[in-house]
């Protein structure tokens, strides 16, 4: 067990010190600080407008009895239209503006030519070189 350790130890550095869990742990730290500023606009902002216009800020109280049991559906509406506000602030806000940013950097982009992977390239040449292989081993038709 004591071999399978600096092997361990290895891995375990070059997988923390790869790009992508580096690039992932930036993401989730600014993808934390961003969900502040995008529940502030959705809650604070567009909340209050919905409040000042419907007369209450969400739904929580809404539901219906059934044989002496409340049963709520103001939770589910009020998380609803939530993620509806919040969807609609991080497209508008966030995706709209860095689309067009894309679009002015690169108007016309080049659509890349996907490439055959080299192992299904290797197989075709394969098969080609089968393909000439039997057709030399055939004997002539008759005529």
């Amino acid at each position: 067990m004591s071999s399978d350790r600096p092997g361990a130890i290895a891995g375990f550095k070059s997988f923390v010190l790869r790009g992508n869990v580096v690039d992932l742990a930036v993401a989730v730290v600014v993808g934390a600080a961003f969900t502040a500023i995008v529940n502030a606009v959705a809650m604070d902002l567009i909340g209050s407008v919905i409040a000042a216009v419907g007369g209450a800020p969400d739904l929580d109280g809404v539901g219906f009895a059934l044989n002496g049991t409340q049963i709520l559906v103001g939770p589910v509406l009020t998380a609803i239209v939530n993620f509806v506000i919040v969807a609609a602030v991080v497209y508008f806000l966030v995706v709209v503006p860095v689309n067009r940013l894309a679009h002015l950097q690169d108007p016309d982009p080049v659509q890349a030519v996907p490439t055959e992977p080299a192992d299904v390239a290797l197989l075709r040449e394969i098969r080609d070189l089968l393909r000439e292989q039997g057709a030399a081993d055939r004997p002539a038709p008759p005529a």
